[in-house]
């Protein structure tokens, strides 16, 4: 068999140009923003700490489901198991051939559980997962938001960059947005409201 040196994609340019520069870039974009970054529509301030948890939910959630730059349609699951709606009993039946016809339907069955639940998801629609759950809600998710277009934008130098827009070019990957969420689970954790990390001055 050949020998494969390396199996994973390379990382393009983006996933090592969040440097702490751009976070500092950032900081004077957030500083500059005209809403509040980390006010929620509820009319209160959220944590660092608290949107840099639902980023950190972000990422585990796409490296468990996978990444999709733009939305996927997936088509529903063909079973090759003739699927009956009950298990079809006769008194004549031997054990033997109920005992089969069980193990048949629980195979099926075992299937439907193990095939993909849905599509892969892009960076928008994990961000508004989190939100419906323990680790984040709708306040951290429009400010996780905020922090990743701060990024996108001290990355990009183009002062109305959108961090949905940049994840869905077609020569990003997922290394870019793993970097991407990377630096504002940083971001958020040193320059958030209630950070116990003091950002030293360049």
């Amino acid at each position: 068999m050949p020998k494969t040196t390396n199996t994973t994609t390379p990382a393009t340019a983006d996933a090592v140009m969040f440097t702490d520069e751009t976070l500092r870039q950032a900081t004077e974009l957030a500083a500059d923003a005209r809403r509040p970054v980390w006010l929620g529509d509820s009319g209160e301030e959220c944590t660092g700490e608290a949107v840099a948890r639902h980023l950190e939910a972000t990422l585990v959630l796409l490296e468990k489901d996978g990444w999709a730059r733009v939305y996927e349609v997936v088509q529903p699951v063909q079973h090759t198991v003739d699927r009956s709606p009950a298990l079809a009993a006769d008194e004549s039946m031997s054990v033997k051939a109920l005992l089969l016809q069980l193990i048949r339907f629980i195979r099926a069955e075992v299937a439907d559980a193990d095939a993909p639940a849905g599509p892969r998801r892009t960076l928008p629609t994990a961000l508004r997962y989190v939100a419906d759950s323990d680790h984040g809600d709708g306040d951290t998710c429009e400010a996780a938001n905020r922090v990743l277009n701060l990024l996108v934008r001290a990355h990009t130098g183009h002062a109305h960059a959108l961090a949905s827009s940049w994840a869905e070019r077609q020569h990003r990957t997922a290394a870019d947005i793993t970097a991407l969420l990377t630096a504002g689970i940083m971001f958020a954790r040193t320059y958030g409201p209630g950070a116990t990390v003091t950002a030293t001055a360049a």
